[in-house]
């Protein structure tokens, strides 16, 4: 399968880096299926870093050699594990088992004021979720391992249109 990974620079080699800020699934190399959310992704990582070109990475992702090499954690839609998941590893509180992928929703900036709301508690579970379902919620694959980064394989790269 195609992964697409949206930069301010082509990144033909992946690799783990340290994470500043609390990301959905925790520090890793993110990527996702649709190529409309790696191109605005691109344009955002340009934006925040004031610096780079907005540029979408593809790669081929083998799904079976995935699947049989790798703990993978796979949420199909944002339910309570989901969000659970989401906030612990926002707050940088998880504590959990570590997984060499996670696949599921991204928590976008059109989510953003949800997720906050809450965070802090603004929101019960129940709200949180029937707000979100409401949202058009695109995937991300988070590759959280050496391992997990040996099975993608760069294809090309192209520059987006400002």
């Amino acid at each position: 399968m195609l992964l697409y990974h949206g930069s301010n620079v082509d990144v033909k080699i992946p690799r783990l880096m340290g994470q500043a800020r609390g990301l959905d699934f925790g520090a890793g190399f993110y990527l996702t299926s649709k190529k409309e959310q790696a191109v605005s992704f691109s344009r955002s990582v340009c934006r925040r870093a004031k610096l780079g070109t907005p540029t979408v990475n593809i790669y081929e992702f083998d799904e079976t050699s995935a699947g049989q090499e790798l703990e993978i954690l796979r949420f199909t839609h944002a339910d309570e594990n989901w969000l659970d998941f989401v906030k612990r590893n926002r707050l940088k509180m998880y504590d959990g088992k570590q997984y060499d992928a996670i696949i599921g929703p991204v928590a976008d900036d059109a989510v953003l004021p949800t997720l906050q709301a809450y965070f802090i508690g603004l929101f019960t579970t129940e709200i949180a979720l029937a707000t979100l379902k409401t949202s058009r919620l695109f995937d991300q694959h988070c590759l959280a391992t050496d391992k997990a980064l040996a099975i993608l394989k760069f294809v090309e790269y192209f520059i987006v249109q400002q």
